[in-house]
């Protein structure tokens, strides 16, 4: 089950358990934030779009952490003016893992993993090991490509030469 919601002038396709950045919110680590904003709701056979929200719906997710992103770099150059300016800046964000999704509807409720207890994550490195799970970069591409030995074959394939 997926739900879109809208925070920070943004909109997010959020899954249960699902860890996401967000513009900042006024909430302490650990507190849990509703959101009432949802925009559509679907599930593998069915999808719900809402006018301009899905009445009843919500997306329950609790904060883990408040951190920064990566510095963007501003830099201002005026030619022939011996006139350069440089400024960098980093935005607040919320780091949020979704507990759950509820449609309205108490029969179609899809809660995250009750068993699981979410710390607040205070460092880069800490937030990474909280992403396991998630397949990113080089290992997705070789989880969806088969190899030349899954192919038959133990040759690259041939080339011909015109």
């Amino acid at each position: 089950m997926f739900a879109v919601i809208r925070t920070g002038g943004k909109q997010y396709r959020v899954t249960p358990n699902a860890v996401l950045k967000v513009e900042k919110l006024e909430a302490d680590a650990g507190a849990s934030i509703t959101f009432t904003d949802v925009l559509a709701v679907g599930s593998e056979d069915k999808v719900t779009v809402g006018a301009p929200v899905v009445a009843g719906a919500s997306v329950t997710a609790t904060v883990i952490a408040q951190d920064r992103l990566d510095t963007v770099i501003i830099f201002k150059k005026r030619r022939r003016q011996n006139s350069r300016r440089r400024n960098g800046h980093r935005q607040h964000v919320t780091v949020l893992r979704v507990a759950g999704i509820s449609t309205g509807d108490p029969s179609e409720t899809v809660p995250g993993d009750a068993t699981e207890t979410i710390a607040p994550v205070t460092d880069e490195a800490n937030m990474d090991a909280a992403n396991t799970g998630e397949a990113t970069g080089i290992e997705a591409r070789e989880a969806t490509e088969p190899s030349t030995a899954e192919a038959g074959t133990d040759e690259p394939p041939e080339t011909t030469a015109a």
